[in-house]
């Protein structure tokens, strides 16, 4: 029998080939950091531990969707020493149509699975990477 986590990493792999910029529109690490921001602004000290990437990536990420107009950075006024990291109405609309690419290729990806076992997949992924602490 398999591995899960060798199984886990095939699975990984051909998702993330399929999520090419050039189809997404975005690399997926941005994609990803746009999701955490889609509920609101929040510090960016915090955005390493949910990318759970270091933080001298995260910064580079964050300049790079900073230049493509996709996010600000703003001082906390609480405590101008922190930077506040919001979406902005471009990093919004092209969330969304980064979106619609990924369902169509979890579609495909997925395609295998019941509707049913998909959503069970996933409560499960989330259950997993929920317990697993932030490496940074």
């Amino acid at each position: 029998m398999t591995n899960s986590i060798l199984l886990l990493i095939q699975l990984t792999r051909n998702a993330y080939r399929r999520a090419s910029e050039d189809v997404l529109g975005m690399k997926v690490k941005a994609y990803m950091l746009l999701q955490n921001l889609r509920e609101g602004a929040m510090p960016q000290a915090e955005l390493p531990g949910c990318m759970h990437l270091d933080a001298n990536n995260t910064v580079l990420l964050l300049n790079d969707l900073e230049s493509k107009g996709f996010v600000e950075r703003r001082r906390d006024p609480a405590d101008r020493r922190r930077h506040i990291v919001a979406i902005t109405e471009a990093g919004t609309k092209a969330l969304a149509r980064a979106d619609r690419v990924m369902a169509s290729l979890e579609a495909e990806v997925f395609a295998s699975l019941s509707p049913e076992e998909q959503a069970t997949f996933r409560d499960l992924l989330a259950r997993a990477v929920a317990a697993e602490p932030a490496a940074v």
